[in-house]
């Protein structure tokens, strides 16, 4: 796929493209998905993205999430990386969006309209890409919150502020 990234406006209206490492550089808007996967046992698949992530590397985040390219749709961006980097697929549906701007140690900004998705799934994860996550667990909300107010710097800014809507509306 090709490493550019839709440009948005605040209602999700395209307006261009950028290359994905440009666009973080100068904190454009631009368009995401995050998709959050349970299992019948009400149990969220979490990952630890891999440490050579160019930004959020090492701290556990939702089930995966990434760019649509320019004319691809986000449930089928979706679906692409949910086997690119887990492994698996499943159905997924939207549930809402997040607009949010956040700047990173390494000079990065990620300014996106994040659209969130919800999915479950009970088959096996047998091929999570190391490029991508370095860990993954299944965990229930209960301890899953537990160990966020515990140690609220081992998880994702875009996490943190999705999650209790996700488990609202799941």
């Amino acid at each position: 796929m090709n490493n550019e990234v839709i440009l948005v406006d605040e209602k999700d209206t395209p307006v261009g493209t950028e290359e994905k490492l440009p666009a973080h550089q100068k904190g454009l808007l631009h368009r995401a998905f995050s998709v959050f996967v349970f299992n019948s046992k009400g149990e969220l698949l979490i990952q630890k993205r891999a440490k050579n992530k160019y930004h959020s590397g090492g701290l556990w985040t939702n089930t995966c999430c990434s760019h649509p390219s320019p004319g691809e749709e986000t449930l089928a961006a979706a679906h692409r990386r949910l086997q690119e980097e887990m492994g698996f697929d499943c159905p997924v549906r939207e549930v809402g969006s997040l607009l949010y701007r956040t700047e990173f140690d390494n000079g990065l900004t990620e300014h996106e309209f994040d659209h969130i998705l919800i999915g479950e799934y009970d088959g096996p994860v047998e091929h999570v890409n190391p490029d991508e996550a370095e860990d993954w667990k299944w965990i229930s909300p209960e301890t899953l919150l537990a160990d966020m107010k515990k140690e609220p710097e081992a998880f994702t800014y875009w996490f943190k502020l999705s999650i209790g809507d996700v488990l609202a509306k799941r």
